[in-house]
């Protein structure tokens, strides 16, 4: 049997609107799922092996792979909200920026009528995941998004990935302040991903910006 990178759950953060109802989530959570069963290491292999050196491993080839499966099943890469914008100012120095940065993969059309669709695959360190829920968060309090995923590593897994990348165990004790926001319609979750096996056998994945996708 194939084995792959696992999704160990999808926590819900908020839940408003009756989304997960919807034939759009069912359609979202079978791309999320297909994304990351595709994703092998070493690449072309038939499961998701790392090298179990703490800290040795780098994350980027992880979500390109992801990302590629999603592109395939209609999905865009890198795309902000058009409603966000930036300020303007004589002076460069004082300008603010009011947008966010661009979604890992955005999905324009989800079906039943509902707002774009995003995810973020967690390459940073923990202010970084915290910035992807707020981002994500914003999207639904303006009524501009249906619902976002922010895709983390498990303890398990975090701990032979880059020193300090964001996961689920440190931000999990924040999940109260956002299930506060005054959310009427839409969903936020957090997906914690796993791999399968430990190997010295295989090589440690890329660190950087480099490194292929792991499909």
């Amino acid at each position: 049997m194939l084995m792959a990178l696992k999704l160990i759950g999808i926590t819900p953060v908020i839940d408003a609107g009756g989304f997960t109802k919807t034939s759009a989530w069912r359609r979202i959570l079978e791309d999320v799922e297909q994304g990351i069963k595709a994703v092998r290491w070493p690449s072309g292999g038939h499961n998701f092996t790392i090298h179990p050196t703490r800290q040795g491993n780098g994350v980027r080839p992880i979500k390109e792979g992801f990302i590629e499966v999603l592109v395939r099943r209609g999905w865009d890469r890198e795309q902000r909200l058009h409603g966000w914008r930036r300020t303007t100012a004589e002076d460069e120095d004082t300008a603010i920026d009011l947008r966010p940065g661009a979604f890992d993969a955005y999905l324009a059309s989800p079906g039943d009528g509902w707002q774009p669709f995003v995810i973020e695959w967690e390459t940073g360190n923990i202010s970084s995941s915290h910035r992807a829920v707020n981002k994500i968060a914003l999207g639904l309090l303006r009524g501009e998004l249906s619902g976002g995923l922010l895709v983390l590593p498990t303890r398990r897994l975090y701990f032979y990935l880059t020193d300090r990348v964001g996961n689920i165990r440190e931000l999990a004790p924040y999940f109260e302040m956002w299930q506060r926001l005054p959310v009427k319609r839409g969903y936020l979750g957090v997906v914690a991903v796993e791999h399968d096996d430990t190997s010295f056998d295989v090589p440690p994945i890329a660190k950087g910006t480099d490194g292929r996708a792991l499909i």
